[in-house]
């Protein structure tokens, strides 16, 4: 994916909104939109079958929004971005590192966007996507210019969020195994990389990932730890898996970065040789290529 802008300002540069003007998107940035949409899809690492469109919608009644599963939530949009994931073991995962993908191409056109997670599957969406047996909606996100001014809703939900803080780099990465924090300086080359992952959003700014750096320093292993109790609400009403469309999130900041800084490498599923903490999960090690 190609951007004006570098994805390290992108990444510090996005954030979440949930008001949006009634000004049209011009054609020429859908256009980009909707050109890098296959590209994105095919880059996701875990081979999932996704598919995406920018959704155009007209004025809309607050029954239809209630259809589309965002009334309430989202003020003024007309344009979302969404997809469906077929199935597949990490298509949470692979959703994740997409979605994320086309949020950061929308922020370097210079358009606002915000993550709606849980499960589109049952909406209006899954109608406009024409969503087919197995096929998922796991999240969509509006897209479009912002207000510039956040309602008191938008300010309480970042408030009881946290949606500025980040947990402390001793807490999301280590050396060699789980327990033994990691610092900038030993990361070298990875410390920006790791950086833009620290600055990822998720559900509820929860965080889930962990990022452990193997013995000799090339590989990186990714590991989810669930907030406990936090998913299982979501999972008993057929809700997507927030905690892993986060980690996907995590990936897609991992990849785009080291590319930038011109370290290549691949994503494997093959589990790291050491034990993992209780309620963790290996889900992909990074390692170099070339």
């Amino acid at each position: 994916m190609k951007t004006n802008r570098p994805i390290a300002e992108l990444i510090r540069a996005r954030t979440s909104w949930r008001a949006y003007l009634s000004s049209p998107i011009e054609q020429a940035k859908k256009q980009r939109l909707r050109e890098e949409m296959d590209s994105v899809a095919a880059a996701a690492p875990f081979g999932t079958r996704l598919r995406f469109e920018l959704i155009e919608l007209p004025e809309l009644a607050p029954e239809a929004l209630r259809a589309l599963g965002t009334y309430g939530f989202i003020k003024g949009a007309r344009y979302f971005l969404a997809g469906t994931a077929g199935e597949g073991d990490r298509r949470f995962e692979d959703y994740g590192f997409a979605l994320e993908s086309l949020i950061l191409l929308a922020t370097d056109l210079g358009l606002g966007t915000c993550w709606l997670g849980g499960s589109f599957s049952n909406s209006a969406f899954a109608s406009q996507l024409r969503a087919g047996p197995g096929e998922r909606v796991p999240a969509v996100s509006p897209v479009g210019y912002p207000t510039g001014q956040r309602a008191m809703r938008d300010r309480l939900i970042r408030f009881v969020a946290g949606s500025k803080a980040r947990r402390r780099w001793d807490e999301l990465f280590f050396s060699e195994q789980p327990g033994r924090p990691l610092t900038p300086e030993e990361a070298g080359p990875f410390a920006e990389v790791l950086e833009l992952v620290r600055l990822a959003p998720s559900a509820s700014n929860k965080q889930p990932w962990r990022i452990v750096r193997a013995r000799g320093g090339e590989a990186f292993h990714l590991l989810l730890e669930r907030t406990p109790g936090y998913n299982e609400g979501f999972s008993r009403f057929g809700k997507a898996d927030l905690q892993r469309l986060d980690m996907g999130i995590a990936l897609c900041h991992f990849e785009l970065a080291a590319s930038e800084a011109g370290l290549r490498g691949g994503w494997s599923t093959e589990e790291p040789g050491f034990g993992l903490p209780a309620g963790s999960a290996h889900v992909a090690t990074w390692s170099p290529v070339g």
